[in-house]
């Protein structure tokens, strides 16, 4: 008989902490008295994570295992449990228990309520420092004035998807995924949770500045094309400027006669439209690459083995390829 209810939890490099979230997070399901399910997702770890989840699968059956064959992304390790679970209602949760497992059960009661999407709110964000509160708090004010989605503030990952909405999400054919988006742009019934932050268990994140910069910025041009239509207005206030320098030179020279032009207002006219012309073709280059990478229609994941899952012959997503692995097209 299928599983009631789906947990998701993508894993890199986080041996570690499997045991301590396990142990908190089989007992909250427990008490939830539907069938269930975990979908771990190995995310090319390098560490002791795989072993560990064998482990915890030879133990209790329920606990399932992906492993792929490297490093993906948390976004392709997100698909790849989104694909595999079976569950009528299916929850994303990190393996780093910041996501506390005993907020599981207010999410399960909305979703009884009839809400088909269920979002966990952090109510606090004092455990980041400002300059990390300020730069996400702009970001989010940016994403909503030019996307054309709204991304709950403080809102991430953790959250519970109907089966409706979880079968919608796995026919998407985009490769450069970036899933809050995703989730914004589905719509469905929606509903909020508050939660408070956990502390992480071991380690540190994987995700630092530069890292969580390029998801940033791979989110607001997944969903706006507000970077490529930003240079035609400043080409058109550059050209506007131009044409009241050029009318201000031939009144001047009318009045004072030619003089010798300025070496230096040469120079500056040269690097500014320059480096408008270079940063105008990165934000292209940027859209081309991405156009680029859905045209190649590479998988966006490959699992090399699976625990308590069976990769069937074919999938929504594509075929299985010989020697045990799947490619998932999406």
């Amino acid at each position: 008989m299928p599983p009631k209810l789906s947990v998701v939890v993508p894993f890199y490099n986080e041996g570690s902490g499997v045991d301590s979230l396990m142990e908190r997070l089989v007992p909250v399901l427990d008490r939830a008295g539907e069938r269930w399910e975990i979908v771990c997702v190995n995310d090319g770890s390098v560490d002791d994570t795989l072993p560990r989840l064998a482990a915890w699968h030879a133990k209790e059956p329920r606990i399932k295992a992906l492993d792929l064959s490297r490093n993906f992304g948390k976004e392709a390790a997100l698909s790849a449990g989104l694909l595999h679970a079976a569950g009528m209602a299916v929850v994303l949760i990190d393996g780093d228990l910041q996501h506390p497992p005993e907020v599981i059960p207010e999410l399960v009661a909305k979703w009884r309520e009839g809400y088909e999407m269920v979002y966990a709110v952090r109510r606090t964000r004092r455990d980041q420092a400002w300059s990390n509160r300020i730069a996400t708090g702009v970001y989010y004010r940016m994403f909503r004035h030019f996307s054309e989605v709204t991304l709950p503030k403080d809102a991430g990952d953790f959250r519970l998807l109907d089966r409706k909405v979880v079968d919608a999400l796995n026919r998407m054919p985009e490769r450069n995924r970036f899933m809050k988006g995703l989730f914004a742009w589905m719509g469905f019934r929606q509903a909020a949770v508050p939660f408070d932050v956990g502390p992480r268990d071991q380690g540190r994140s994987k995700w630092g500045f530069v890292r969580l910069i390029r998801l940033g910025l791979a989110g607001l041009t997944a969903f706006s094309n507000f970077p490529l239509q930003v240079w035609s207005l400043i080409g058109a206030a550059i050209s506007a400027i131009a044409f009241v320098y050029i009318v201000f030179r031939l009144l001047r020279s009318l009045v004072h006669g030619i003089d010798v032009p300025g070496y230096e207002s040469i120079i500056i006219s040269i690097l500014f439209l320059g480096g408008i012309q270079l940063l105008s073709l990165g934000i292209i280059g940027d859209y081309l690459g991405r156009v680029f990478n859905e045209v190649k229609g590479r998988p966006l994941f490959i699992v090399r083995e699976s625990y308590g899952i069976d990769l069937p012959g074919t999938t929504p997503l594509g075929p299985k390829t010989p020697g045990g692995a799947e490619d998932a097209t999406r």
